[in-house]
């Protein structure tokens, strides 16, 4: 009996120790910068379009190219809903770029003011399709973000900080996995640029749960430039 159970206690440390080897983090370090135009239609009717170039691989090549927009209707001035489609391209280094198109619907809602800042909300809803597979994927992301003025009264500059997670709400053919996605998250300053315009800047960590319990952290300087008319 003792020599079945040293038996059973020996598998157990050998697969535990398999288990640590075989799930591993990699880490990158990121540049990830995002024009965005946005502003009034006409009436209540918005739209804010988008270009984000994520230079990653330790900063020495381009990583993803996203081009992303959407046409909204403000429901009141704390509320606005969106309609909005973004073609996202993967470089694929000495073979052919994986393209992504998404589809996406989402509701960004100021809660309020607590503690002399603004918080806010933004739920978003991907339909997503990739080169590479027949699958359609669908993730819910949600962010939450609070920003406050370092000087009482002065939107010069805020200090500010998010968190948005993902959920991919199916797994597909092209290596979406149905759970857990990923974590960003956020800590810099806002920048006023003149009139509404402005610029944010810092810190990105961005946790992803990939297959087979690894995980990949991409350590992230962002730069983020909102014109708003």
């Amino acid at each position: 009996m003792r020599r079945l159970f040293r038996a059973l206690f020996l598998c157990a440390a050998v697969l535990g120790l398999a288990g640590q080897v075989q799930a591993r983090t990699s880490e990158d370090e990121q540049l990830w910068v995002n024009l965005t135009a946005m502003g009034s239609l006409s009436g209540k009717l918005v739209y804010f379009a988008e270009i984000q170039p994520r230079v990653g691989d330790g900063v020495s090549r381009l990583d993803q190219l996203l081009l992303r927009g959407a046409v909204g209707w403000k429901l009141s001035p704390s509320l606005t809903v969106y309609q909005g489609y973004a073609h996202v391209v993967l470089p694929v280094d000495g073979g052919r770029d994986v393209n992504e198109e998404r589809s996406f619907q989402q509701v960004s809602w100021t809660i309020g003011k607590p503690w002399a800042g603004e918080l806010s909300s933004r739920t978003r809803l991907e339909q997503r399709w990739r080169s590479d597979g027949e699958d359609m994927g669908w993730r819910l992301r949600e962010m939450l973000r609070y920003e406050k003025p370092l000087k009482p009264g002065s939107n010069a500059v805020n200090a500010l900080i998010y968190g948005e997670g993902f959920v991919a709400l199916n797994s597909t053919d092209w290596g979406a996995k149905g759970g857990f996605d990923q974590l960003r998250s956020f800590i810099g300053a806002e920048l006023g640029l003149g009139g509404a315009s402005t610029a944010e800047i810092g810190y990105l960590n961005q946790y992803i749960n990939q297959r087979a319990g690894n995980s990949r952290v991409n350590h992230v300087a962002s730069i983020t430039l909102f014109f708003r008319h």
